[in-house]
């Protein structure tokens, strides 16, 4: 039986990483990108001596233009078959929205969005054609409604949202899964990067989730061909569902003064 091969975008970190460590343990071969190319090593080196698996990493800022062509062309050079994609390379900025930079803004658009649509673009087609093959886009239960201080980075997870969902149906003969994976908030260094204030630092204390946790889930739900996947428990069920019993100004109201720094 030929083995089956990972790749998973924004690798180093959270999430990313749990992936890589949790289909490793499942006996898949990995393809490893992200930025940092020290981290990135590190873990080639120890999933490989752990698990005796192949592990190629290719270091790739996909902000930068050309980025996922060129992760698409060293995959085809190495003469390898991605079964399962993981577009999990993604970050947010938070803030009022004419405060915080607008390069900042635009580079967010450009990973959380564009260069997902890229190498979805790129990979789902073979996918197609050998009639198997996985995607798990991630986005958040931040797409399910406004969040302001939040607002490019829950556009963007929207998008992610709506589009996995579509290409979920349009594939639903194909044999190829699907799934919009929506973590609550989880275990990495999401607030970190997106500079939240200190004020902040305690909301979420004993809400976090695992990021294995949210992987499991997620795998979980991709073999039972779900379009999408809430992690984090009833909490996060009924965040998602408040949009349908209220209305959205008073939703988007209360979530402002919740996200006020």
């Amino acid at each position: 039986m030929t083995t089956k091969t990972a790749l998973i975008t924004g690798a180093s970190f959270g999430i990313g990483t749990a992936f890589a460590q949790e289909l490793a343990a499942r006996q898949m071969n990995l393809i490893l990108v992200a930025r940092s190319q020290d981290k990135l090593y590190q873990l080639a080196e120890t999933l490989k001596q752990e698990t005796a698996i192949e592990v190629e990493v290719i270091v790739q800022d996909l902000v930068q233009p050309g980025a996922t062509k060129a992760v698409y062309d060293r995959v085809q050079e190495k003469g390898l078959t991605v079964d399962l994609l993981i577009n999990n390379a993604g970050f947010g900025d938070y803030g009022a929205f004419t405060e915080r930079d607008l390069s900042r803004q635009v580079e967010m658009i450009q990973l959380n969005v564009v260069a997902l649509v890229e190498l979805t673009h790129l990979f789902l087609p073979q996918m197609q054609q050998k009639g198997s093959g996985g995607i798990i886009n991630v986005a958040s239960i931040a797409a399910f409604q406004p969040l302001p201080y939040l607002s490019v980075y829950a556009a963007t997870k929207a998008f992610v949202l709506s589009l996995s969902e579509a290409l979920w149906a349009e594939n639903k003969d194909t044999g190829v899964n699907i799934l919009a994976l929506c973590p609550g908030p989880t275990e990495s260094n999401f607030f970190k990067v997106a500079d939240f204030p200190e004020s902040f630092a305690g909301k979420s204390n004993g809400q976090l989730t695992s990021a294995e946790e949210v992987v499991k889930d997620a795998l979980k739900a991709l073999e039972n061909n779900q379009s999408n996947c809430v992690t984090g428990g009833f909490a996060n069920q009924l965040i998602v569902n408040a949009s349908r019993f209220v209305p959205r100004e008073f939703l988007v109201n209360a979530v402002e003064k919740q996200f006020r720094a």
